[in-house]
């Protein structure tokens, strides 16, 4: 973490100063509906933009507080180091190590036994666990974040969406072309209605959007006429595996799904209440909890679950459906959706929350990029493109997995059993998995081969290196922020990287002094050289045999109001047995390359070292000069 840039700040560097702000009640470039997952992660990344004005509204009188989604996965755990707050969620989350199977004894199958035993998340698949987290902490510290930021935001609650109005191309109604009337249920101005002009809306206000219906949206799919409750308990129990993520399936009665929480007491129950008819819907069975505690009982058999409290509780139906796309216009969207507003799915997946945070993410950097004139508005077409096809894919693999979760014991013993299952769908649970398809922000597989373990349109695997500066060692990928900005890694061919000839050195040469720079094209007049595209070299040398102040001046660059060094963009392979970056992402050692990562850490592209004319294209097609 890197402060005190432009001048000593005594105090938690979390929070940043509060820039000056006009009023934003009425006039906004981004209004945010609901303070879900998805509508949290994008106001916290538009939070740290100065220049941008946000409000989020909730219809709810205050944040959530217990209840809903636990599940965190790998892929959301590096998101949330972007955000600075990994490391206190892996303090008070349940990290999830290993997860049992347990099915009818053979020889008594009123019985359940253990039947398989598997690591949860397979070695080296991401330098983050899986964890259990109550959905409501989580939301706590993106609304610490939020406050935390330049810009202080809070949410409005007591909001309700009512209608918005989208004004004509051209027509030059005020400052925004979307037009939102919200009515009022917050103390002292109930059924007041207020109105927000806004250059852009986000519905995220869940599978009953108000949002998506005003933009002709719907969700489309079929309800698996499943029934499952969910609660979570603080219980005795003779179960041995409580604190295991634990899969159960009895002969008769239907299956759990065990999930420990955090703090060591706490546990997740999700128990199946059977089929439902056509027609019919959970509700008509007006189940109570008393009901769950019971089911669940009949599946531990031979053993028991004593409830001593019981936090929260619920009961739904498995359906997976999805909106057709994810904003309001082909043309010029304005519009858009996020989260539960346009895919809906069970929730043993673990992915809903998920799933969602990866939306706001998506499409915050994009927001913030076209807000702040960085890029054409043309990139948020990728938004509806990219995070449609993911949530399809999480459609798919929820279908897949209900139905295995549902199967009667005996159905499985002629397809593969749920534990196999399980270890074959380890990368999507864990959200690795995910490859955006070639667009502008996406390059073609040209020069893959310079570096296979970073596969373009996928998440930048983070691996060990050695910061030059401090000898630190540390992860590379968590030198991304949440800030907008692109990085450039720069893995060295072996040769010395101080010598003038190298090809490091000459990069860095065209980087620093061309006019086709797209370094210095990107950059406005008065901001760091690093504003908008971040340079990073890893290299091959031993960093006891180099000495930061013989590299290109690019690689330590003057920064802030007081010229001051910034000495920390330089890393060197970490020589340790098993920690070599340019080993555990098969980088040609010979050749060296570039790797582009977008804001939202995937990769968009891999050139080589050389190939500055291609780094010139990339950058003038994802970004305006």
């Amino acid at each position: 973490m890197q402060y005190h840039l432009d001048g000593y700040r005594p105090g938690d560097p979390r929070i940043r100063a509060a820039c000056a702000r006009e009023h934003e009640g009425e006039t906004v470039d981004v209004l945010i509906v609901g303070c879900g997952p998805a509508g949290l992660t994008l106001a916290a990344y538009l939070a740290g933009f100065p220049t941008i004005r946000t409000r989020i509204v909730e219809r709810k009188s205050g944040p959530l507080e217990r209840g809903q989604a636990d599940g965190v996965s790998c892929r959301s755990m590096e998101m949330f180091q972007t955000f600075g707050f990994a490391g206190r969620v892996i303090e008070e989350a349940y990290g999830v190590n290993e997860a049992t199977f347990w099915k009818p004894d053979p020889d008594e199958p009123a019985r359940i036994i253990r039947t398989g035993r598997v690591r949860d998340v397979e070695d080296g698949l991401s330098e983050m666990p899986h964890v259990i987290l109550n959905q409501a902490r989580v939301h706590d510290l993106y609304l610490e974040t939020m406050r935390n930021a330049p810009t202080r935001l809070e949410p409005d609650y007591g909001r309700r969406f009512v209608s918005l109005k989208r004004s004509a191309p051209g027509s030059g109604s005020g400052s925004g072309p979307v037009t939102v009337t919200l009515e009022r249920s917050d103390p002292g101005h109930e059924g007041e209605t207020e109105t927000v002009r806004a250059r852009y809306v986000v519905g995220c206000d869940g599978a009953r959007s108000g949002v998506r219906g005003a933009i002709d949206l719907s969700l489309k799919g079929d309800s698996a006429n499943q029934a499952w409750g969910v609660m979570d308990v603080l219980a005795r129990t003779d179960f041995p595996d409580i604190r295991f993520k634990s899969l159960i399936q009895s002969a008769a009665e239907g299956s759990i799904l065990v999930i420990p929480r955090e703090g060591g007491y706490l546990v997740r129950l999700y128990v199946e209440l059977g089929s439902l008819a056509a027609d019919e819907r959970v509700r008509d069975r007006a189940v109570t909890s008393d009901d769950l505690i019971a089911a669940a009982n009949r599946i531990f058999a031979p053993y028991s679950i004593d409830v001593q409290e019981l936090v929260w509780w619920s009961v739904y139906e498995i359906g997976q459906r999805l909106t057709d796309r994810f904003d309001d216009d082909a043309d010029d969207p304005r519009v858009f959706i996020a989260g539960d507003a346009c895919h809906t799915h069970s929730p043993k997946a673990g992915q809903g929350m998920n799933v969602s945070m990866g939306d706001g993410f998506n499409l915050g950097w994009k927001l913030a990029s076209v807000l702040t004139g960085r890029a054409d508005p043309v990139l948020l077409h990728t938004y509806s493109t990219e995070r449609q096809a993911v949530a399809q894919g999480l459609i798919n693999f929820d279908r897949a997995w209900a139905k295995s979760m549902s199967a009667a014991p005996k159905a499985m013993d002629a397809a593969p059993t749920l534990q196999e299952r399980f270890i074959e769908h380890g990368r999507y649970t864990a959200g690795v998995s995910v490859q955006y398809a070639p667009s502008a922000l996406t390059g073609a597989a040209t020069y893959q081969h310079l570096a296979p373990g970073f596969p373009i349109g996928m998440r930048f695997h983070s691996a060990p290196v050695i910061r030059l500066a401090d000898g630190k060692p540390m992860h590379l990928g968590h030198v991304v922020e949440a800030d907008g900005r692109w990085r450039v890694f720069a893995f060295g061919d072996g040769a010395d990287p101080a010598d003038p000839a190298s090809a490091l050195a000459r990069l860095c040469a065209f980087l620093s002094d061309a006019p086709a720079s797209p370094i210095r094209r990107h950059a406005r007049d008065g901001e760091d050289i690093d504003a908008v595209i971040d340079l990073r070299a890893v290299v091959q040398q031993n960093h006891h045999t180099l000495c930061l102040t013989d590299l290109p001046a690019l690689l330590r660059p003057a920064k802030g109001h007081h010229g001051l060094t910034d000495s920390e963009k330089v890393f060197c392979r970490d020589g340790a047995a098993g920690r070599d970056i340019f080993d555990l992402r098969a980088i040609d050692r010979d050749a060296g390359c570039m790797v582009i990562v977008r804001p939202d850490q995937y990769v968009a592209h891999i050139l080589p070292l050389d190939d500055h004319d291609g780094l010139q294209t990339f950058f003038d097609g994802a970004l305006s000069p």
